[in-house]
Formats: structure tokens, sequence, C-alpha cells
């Protein structure tokens, strides 16, 4: 292999011209005739005994030249790009320049990292928001801890707002049951506004053993439109009433639920790990500030491949998170009707802006020359391994050492740009009270809506770590192997 000639063109992509000679080509090429030869159909010869003579008369010279270069491009290409010392994304285009029986010659269009040019990153300014930990949230937390202690009995009496009302039901439409109006054993809470309006408020004052008729208005605005502005009667049996009871919140509760023995002792803890995470909260904002001004900062060209890799990995992170909730990519798609490359694109804009936050890292850490050492690789590989609960020799076959070296580099870029920015404390912006939410609501045969889960929020601004998949190990980074023309 040998390497004729590099040519830097836009969109950080390079041309490489190489060339294939000698031994390793005529080596391969007899391979091909021996091989694949036995299998060509020459008139007067057995299979497999026609000389190669005999095939290139028939069939011509280069009958196996294409065969020849497609075993031998992908490791002279790889071989270019690393005598070249190119930081290689993905192949981007490969064409034959000229094959005879002594060899070949391909150019090959690779796109490569670019080097982002950063104006400034010592001495950017931000604001850090202070935040302090009331006693309104510290009562809220409590709240909190006091309604997973809370329990649900059966009582004899009325039904009143707050109650459970343990219920069998069934809807109708001028006088004909309808569709998804039926249901059994439903635990309803009073006042939770789960059903449509005026349904719960009419169980007020019915008992167990109670067979209310309970008539009810659908929404002009329904999604079901036969039952749009509707007017329908729904058949209820009162099968229980249950009643929520919370435990007092004092010395016993707390005993009961954590390692203290006062409520005083208790409260001082809550404040104290309340503040912890508002601290955390504030380091991960102002440097989300910090990176955006460090952004903006930056000029550097992006090609196209390195933002689709990132939404790769984008997608890949949002259905681990869906599918650590029950669900995957492709239900959550079916279910809210979005196509997959409109879901690509809602995450394009955040791809744009972290793989330019991670170019503009990697640049200041080339300006500061960092360059981690033996410790902090093992020190890193120990990290992830922990988190996964594996052991470093499982990580290593997952996380090439180089990529390692880059996330360990930006980590102390993103160390020296902190140190050195100019950061001042402000207070948090007064809350202003939220509107009232006066959205309908929906038939009892309603199915509960899914939760907003952790999977729906989109990745954040800062550059992670690469982390080990679960599942398989991935491929080595190689050119896709694109099959060359003949000539």
């Amino acid at each position: 292999m040998k390497v004729k000639g590099t040519k830097k063109l836009e969109k950080s992509r390079v041309a490489l011209t190489v060339e294939v000679r000698g031994e390793e080509f005529t080596t391969t090429l007899d391979k091909m005739y021996r091989t694949k030869g036995r299998k060509l159909n020459i008139p007067g010869f057995r299979p497999g005994k026609a000389t190669r003579r005999q095939i290139e008369a028939l069939y011509g010279e280069g009958v196996f030249y294409n065969e020849v270069i497609q075993e031998l491009y992908p490791a002279a290409l790889e071989q270019a790009i690393e005598s070249k010392k190119l930081d290689f994304v993905e192949l981007d285009d490969i064409k034959v320049e000229s094959v005879d029986k002594e060899g070949f010659e391909f150019v090959a269009t690779v796109v490569v990292r670019p080097e982002a040019a950063v104006k400034e990153y010592k001495g950017i300014k931000a604001e850090k928001t202070v935040y302090t930990v009331t006693e309104a949230e510290v009562k809220a937390y409590l709240s909190e801890q006091q309604k997973k202690e809370e329990r649900v009995i059966a009582v004899d009496r009325a039904v009143k707002n707050g109650d459970v009302a343990l219920i069998d039901y069934e809807g109708f439409s001028d006088g004909t049951p309808f569709e998804g109006g039926k249901g059994e054993n439903y635990e309803l809470e009073i006042g939770s506004g789960t059903f449509i309006p005026g349904f719960e408020e009419q169980l007020i004052g019915t008992k167990k053993g109670d067979t209310p008729e309970i008539n009810v208005t659908f929404p002009k605005e329904y999604h079901a439109k036969e039952l749009q502005g509707k007017p329908v009667v729904f058949k209820v049996t009162v099968k229980e009433v249950r009643e929520k009871q919370l435990p007092e919140i004092d010395d016993e509760f707390v005993k009961d639920i954590s390692e203290f023995d006062t409520l005083a002792d208790y409260k001082k803890d809550i404040k104290k790990k309340l503040k912890e995470d508002k601290d955390k909260r504030s380091e991960s904002e102002v440097e989300t500030a910090v990176l955006e001004k460090l952004a903006e900062n930056t000029t550097v060209d992006i090609p196209d491949a390195l933002i689709e890799k990132q939404l790769d990995t984008m997608e890949r992170d949002f259905d681990s998170r869906l599918q650590m909730q029950g669900m995957n990519l492709q239900l959550y798609l079916r279910y809210t009707g979005m196509t997959k490359e409109a879901f690509r694109e809602g995450f394009r804009t955040e791809a744009e802006k972290q793989v330019k936050t991670r170019l503009a890292l990697e640049a200041v850490a080339k300006a500061e020359g960092i360059k981690p050492t033996a410790k902090d690789v093992n020190a890193e590989y120990k990290k992830i391994a922990d988190a996964y609960k594996m052991t470093v020799e499982q990580v290593k076959p997952y996380i090439p050492e180089k990529e390692i070296k880059a996330d360990v580099a930006v980590e102390k870029a993103m160390k020296v740009i902190m140190e050195n920015a100019v950061i001042t404390e402000k207070k948090p912006a007064a809350k202003k009270p939220a509107a009232k939410k006066t959205d309908d609501k929906t038939e009892p045969a309603k199915k509960p809506a899914a939760k907003k889960t952790a999977a729906a929020k989109k990745p954040a601004a800062k550059p992670a770590a690469k982390k080990p998949a679960a599942a398989k190990k991935p491929a080595a980074k190689k050119p896709a192997a694109k099959k060359a023309a003949d000539k």
C-alpha cells in the first residue's frame, strides 16, 4: 500500500489517493483464480480444470479484478488513514481510478473530525444562582414521605370528597351502551378530576350497595366525535367506600421511616440534603451557561456525518430510557403518531450544539497541552466499570483507550475553563403564581395517561463520556465496504 496523495476538501473531508500493487495484489488475484475460477463454466472443461490462461481467454484478463479490489481496499484504506494520522469519522466516497494485472489505484474521500477555533475560553463570564431551602420545601418533603405511608381502609359511611370509591359502571347514550363506557372494580378518588365533570360530585353522599344513575354531558371537544357534547347516563354500583388515612408527622413517624429519633433532627437532615441537591443544580446550570458561551466563541465547520452520529447516540439513549419503563422507541413513535425522521429532526438542534461544544472542548484540551496519564485512563475505566457493575477488563473491549483518553481530556479542559471563569452569584428570581389549568376531563373508561418520564427529556448539553452498551460489543471503526466498479 502506498499513499500517493492527499487533498483537503470542504466540510472536513480529505481525498486520499491510494495505490495497491505488487505481491499483495498478485497473490490475492491468484487465490481468486484458484477459488472462484473452478466455479466458472468453461466449454470443453470439467469444473475447476481450466487453466488461468483459458479462463482469461474466455472472460478477459480482468475477470476477478473487482473481487480482488473488494478484498484489499478496506485494509489499504485503514492503513492509509493511520499513516496520515487522520481522525476518521466515516467513508464518504470511493472510486477506482485504474486497475491492471499488477495492481489498482483508488481515491477515497473520507470525513475527518474537524478542528475548532476557539477565540476565548479563559475569563468567560457567567451568573450562578444561589438557591436556599425554605421551611415550605422541608414541609413539602415531609408531606411526600407522609403520603408514602398513607393507608386506605374501608369505612361504613357515605362517600365524601377525598375518599376512594370502588365502583362498577356502564355508560348509555340514548339507552344504548357505548364503546369504552364500562368498567369494573374501578378505584375512583373523589375530587381527583379523573372522570368527566359532574361524575365524581354525584357520588358524594352515596353508600356501599347504592346504585345511582349519574347524568353527565361530554365536553364539546371530546376526542370521540360521536360523544362530543352528548348527554349520557352512567349506571353505577358502589361496592365499597374507602377512606385515606395519613400518619401524624411526629417523632414516632420519623423513627419508622428513618434512622433519626426526633422530628427536629430529621428536618435538619432534610434541609441539608435539599441544599446539597440545589447546590448541584446550581453548579450544573453555571457549567451549562459557560459551555454556551464557549460555543458562541467557537468557529468550526461541522460535517453532517458527525451530526448524524450524535443523533444516532441520542436515539439509542432515548430508546434505552424508554425500555427501562417497559416501552420502546417503536411504540413511542406509534403512540405519538411521529415518524422516525420527524423524531430525529426534533433533536437536530441539540445534536449540533452538543457536537460543537465537544469540538470546542477538544480544541481547548489541545491548546492547553492536556495529555491524560495512564492513571487517569485507569480511573475512568474503573468509574465506568463500577457504574455498570462490571470489571475493568470486561469494560475495555467495549470502549477503546483512545476514546477514554479523549473523554478525560475533555473533562480536564472543562475544569480549566471553570477555574478561569468569572462567576458572579445571584439570587433566584421570584416565582410567579402558576395559572390554574382548566382542561376538560374524559369519561370513566379512559385509560390512565402515561406518566412523564426522564425518557421524554432531551439530552443535556454537556457532552458525556461514552459508556458500554449492555447488549452487544460494538463493531470496530472501519470504513464501510462500498462496492467498487470494474474498469
